[in-house]
């Protein structure tokens, strides 16, 4: 669940920010810092402890070694700062989705832009904790929509099709990645891996469960957790999740490609 909403403070000074067009004041003391660093600096330290909540102007100044007073020079608030972290980490994206016709097909293109997105929250765990319906309107965030969408244009679907589909596996991925990464948390927050805490609660489960009450439950159950050795498993999900999108969606174009015949 996204615990940070950003975008309230003065559109024309963020928009500025994150294009690295806002002109620094002339009066006061000299600038010895960029946007740039700064924003560097709240990702190193986000990514790090792989959490916003401990992320503040005071902390990344201090990262910095300069007084927390001189950070608003660059960037207006915290809120400024997650747009500006989120457009930068963004570029990884734009780089790793490489130019249009490097996938072999639209299906290929989308297999990509699915990976990309994935290993990104995987390296910057935070990233889900934005909310995006109000995307920081920078130039990374605006590329990345560019070249995610020219992997959908041409093959017979509407402008608003095309935003459909990349809004679909979006979901899809992030949706997964949360539980990914939820994993990971729990393990590092109890010390237990999957299995190690199966093999702690199965003992008193097996005082009140009874197979023959659940037989459905119980046979795919055992089945999940012999085939994952965990619960679930979100790699496993993200994959076969991906494919059947993909199948769906096939059937969309060909439907739009019959009708054009």
């Amino acid at each position: 669940m996204a615990t940070e909403t950003p975008g309230a403070g003065d559109p024309a000074r963020t928009i500025a920010a994150l294009w690295g067009t806002r002109q620094p004041p002339r009066r006061g003391p000299k600038h010895t810092l960029t946007t740039v660093q700064v924003a560097a600096a709240a990702i190193e330290l986000a990514d790090h402890d792989q959490d916003l909540e401990s992320l503040s102007m005071r902390r990344v100044a201090e990262a910095l070694g300069v007084g927390t007073m001189s950070l608003y020079t660059y960037i207006a608030s915290r809120d400024e700062l997650l747009e500006i972290m989120l457009d930068t980490v963004y570029a990884e994206a734009v780089h790793e989705l490489g130019t249009p016709g490097d996938a072999d097909s639209w299906e290929d293109g989308l297999r990509q832009m699915a990976r990309v997105n994935w290993e990104l929250y995987l390296r910057h765990p935070w990233v889900l904790q934005i909310f995006t319906g109000r995307p920081p309107l920078g130039p990374n965030t605006i590329a990345k929509y560019e070249r995610e969408l020219r992997t959908v244009d041409g093959i017979g679907l509407t402008d608003v099709e095309m935003d459909a589909v990349i809004t679909l596996v979006h979901t899809h991925v992030e949706g997964v990645a949360r539980q990914r990464i939820e994993a990971d948390r729990t393990v590092r927050r109890t010390g237990l891996t999957d299995e190690q805490w199966w093999k702690t609660v199965e003992p008193a489960l097996s005082e009140v469960f009874d197979p023959s009450a659940f037989p459905i439950a119980s046979r795919v159950g055992q089945a999940a957790g012999q085939a994952y050795q965990s619960a679930h498993n979100p790699e496993h999900a993200y994959a076969f999740g991906l494919e059947r999108l993909i199948a769906g969606l096939a059937v969309l174009v060909a439907e739009r490609s019959s009708a054009t015949a």
